[in-house]
């Protein structure tokens, strides 16, 4: 599978860009390494203190000031097939002199959110008459809005880590630590994908803990195990799925809980369709929640966006009044955390589509149970 998309996505996606620079008076964007430099060209640069700059131009031309010695590298990349000029530099000049050499009209540019604070201050420092903006605006708009192909990759993600979790029970044995299973579930994921991104690794009491990194502590029969997996694949998309084990048969409490957990997180995902809010569906989810007496123990939102990061626009949480468009990719995980006694989540990845949701996991969602001699 290639690790690119067709010249055109890239060259509508610029086209996009400059188009909402005008809408928001904003006469250029600078994207440095990082997600947004590659959704917009597909180069994935290498970030280090050594100065490389898209330049997107509200009414162009669009210019890459780059190091010499990665020019080859960019070329490499579809970049080298759109209109963009190459401005190389030298280890002895200025790169921040010759950005401002190309922006001697800007009034107000925009800098990538993911931009090195030590990079903004010396592009401020040499365009003292620009006044600097956040490229969120202009960036946040265009990536949540995932295209058909997007979409294939975040279902190819999907499917991805769902593999993972398919291999989950066979590292699960009573006496590992949940390092141990952490460091099996990376490489799993490393397979998979094309880098393991986060393994959440939480039995027993910390699996009370949403974001508990994995200790010395031993499985033990009867634990509560909340596993949350991510990677990125070759094309940059990520994938982020959580399913909740447990080591034997779990207690009653427990069992109904994770019933009323299910039925929340399943009732929220069938709520999705374009034109509902995001906090209506975190709503969905925490209302059901509450009437199961869980709603104190719910203790996030309900979802984040998924993309070229595993969190970005748009957040399925309360206050957020944006509707969801087609296109829309977003995780749906509530949870419920007994703080020294156990917890669960459930989480799938789901895009808005024209009639309704989109599913990018396909694992059962039931409660696993594993016997700890498997």
């Amino acid at each position: 599978m290639s690790s690119y998309f067709d010249i055109a996505e890239y060259q509508s996606r610029l086209d996009r860009a400059a188009a909402r620079c005008r809408e928001l008076e904003i006469d250029a964007l600078l994207i440095t390494p990082g997600p947004d430099l590659r959704y917009l060209v597909g180069y994935h640069a290498h970030a280090s203190e050594r100065l490389t700059c898209l330049v997107v131009s509200a009414n162009g031309p669009n210019r890459l000031i780059i190091p010499t010695l990665e020019r080859g590298t960019a070329l490499a990349s579809p970049l080298s097939e759109l209109d963009i000029e190459l401005i190389p530099w030298e280890e002895t000049e200025n790169p921040y002199q010759l950005a401002a050499s190309v922006l001697t009209t800007a009034r107000r540019v925009a800098v990538d959110d993911r931009m090195w604070a030590i990079k903004a201050y010396y592009l401020r420092e040499h365009m003292p008459k620009a006044h600097q903006v956040p490229a969120g605006p202009v960036m946040n708009e265009l990536r949540m809005v995932k295209s058909a192909a997007e979409i294939i990759e975040l279902q190819a993600a999907g499917a991805a880590i769902d593999r993972v979790h398919e291999q989950v029970p066979q590292f699960l044995k009573v006496g590992r630590t949940e390092r141990e299973i952490a460091s099996r579930i990376a490489e799993a994921i490393a397979v998979e994908h094309e880098q393991a991104d986060f393994v959440i690794v939480a039995a027993g009491p910390n699996s009370a803990s949403p974001h508990h990194l994995p200790s010395n502590r031993r499985l033990q029969d009867g634990d509560v195990v909340v596993i949350d997996i991510g990677g990125t694949t070759a094309t940059g998309y990520c994938s982020d799925s959580t399913r909740t084990y447990s080591m034997g048969e779990p207690s009653a409490d427990f069992a109904s809980e994770y019933a009323e957990l299910l039925s929340a997180q399943l009732r929220a995902t069938a709520s999705v369709k374009p034109g509902v809010s995001c906090e209506s569906v975190d709503a969905i989810a925490r209302n059901a929640l509450t009437a199961a007496d869980l709603g104190d123990f719910f203790l996030h939102r309900i979802g984040h966006g998924i993309g070229l990061e595993t969190h970005e626009e748009p957040y399925m949480v309360a206050g957020n009044p944006h509707k969801l468009v087609e296109g829309n990719a977003f995780s749906i995980e509530p949870g419920f955390y007994r703080e020294g006694v156990a917890g669960a989540r459930i989480e799938d990845i789901v895009v808005c589509g024209p009639d309704g949701p989109i599913l990018c996991n396909d694992r059962p969602r039931e409660l696993l149970i594993v016997e700890g001699d498997s």
